[in-house]
């Protein structure tokens, strides 16, 4: 089957279901808060997706190894339909199957975490209060102070599923989701972060312990995309009962001549 684009919901839903934890974010963009922003391509059983609701737009495409070559095989097809300029998640290797007509930069390894432990969970007090869009300026100067660079969409604040901790009146930690669907069960935290001028205290934790409470009665799973060399973060979630499930790659990806025969 040659790769086509798809835009049948519950026919992607069937095949990213498979690995709800490795498709989370995926499986969210389902949700009719992204669907518009969203192209879906399928070869065969294999699924890509280009997210248009950020600039430049972003490509996922995750499998696990023993699929990976089928893959590579979509996104061979799909590279000269893409956009000229992009960012991708990407299982690692598929970025050698798009190396022929993009140039890739800015590389990085991230991992893929699950909360496999909640009982290690449970041993963190949790603190914070619900945010909605009136605290959106004080999350975007303590974002800027602490998290700066951070891809952080304001209407998922609309959610419900963003926690934060105060001290004398100033938003201090706080911790969100990229992803929250009670109809695919899965949510991704994301945008997690304190102040520099209170780190060590343990508010990251307690924030995020906050956050998986309210989850944990619309979700089956939790995860979240963390940089495989940020050992804090790392520790963090780990003390908090997440587990390392996969690998991939964040890259930019720009568009260059590709040549023709001769």
């Amino acid at each position: 089957m040659p790769v086509r684009a798809e835009h049948d919901r519950d026919a992607l839903a069937a095949l990213l279901r498979r690995d709800p934890v490795l498709h989370a974010y995926q499986l969210g963009d389902l949700d009719d808060f992204f669907w518009p922003y969203t192209s879906w391509f399928r070869r065969d059983d294999q699924v890509a997706l280009l997210y248009h609701g950020v600039d430049p737009p972003t490509l996922l495409a995750f499998a696990p190894p023993e699929r990976t070559a089928q893959l590579a095989a979509l996104l061979t097809e799909l590279a000269p339909l893409l956009p000229a300029r992009l960012w991708a998640h990407l299982s690692p290797g598929l970025d050698a199957a798009l190396a022929p007509w993009f140039r890739v930069d800015a590389a990085a390894v991230h991992r893929k975490m699950a909360l496999t432990d909640p009982a290690r969970l449970a041993r963190v007090t949790p603190a914070g209060e619900p945010l909605g869009r009136t605290d959106l300026p004080q999350l975007h100067a303590l974002y800027a102070a602490a998290y700066p660079g951070n891809w952080f969409d304001p209407r998922m604040l609309d959610t419900g599923q963003y926690v934060g901790i105060r001290e004398a009146g100033d938003l201090v930690a706080v911790a969100g989701v990229h992803v929250w669907s009670p109809a695919w069960r899965v949510a991704a935290l994301g945008n997690v972060t304190t102040h520099p001028r209170v780190r060590g205290r343990g508010l990251a934790g307690a924030a995020v312990a906050a956050l998986c409470t309210r989850l944990r009665d619309t979700v089956d799973h939790v995860t979240l995309n963390v940089k495989a060399d940020n050992v804090p973060a790392l520790r963090l979630y780990d003390r908090l009962g997440f587990t390392p499930v996969a690998h991939y790659t964040e890259c930019a990806l720009t568009a260059q001549a590709v040549a023709g025969p001769l």
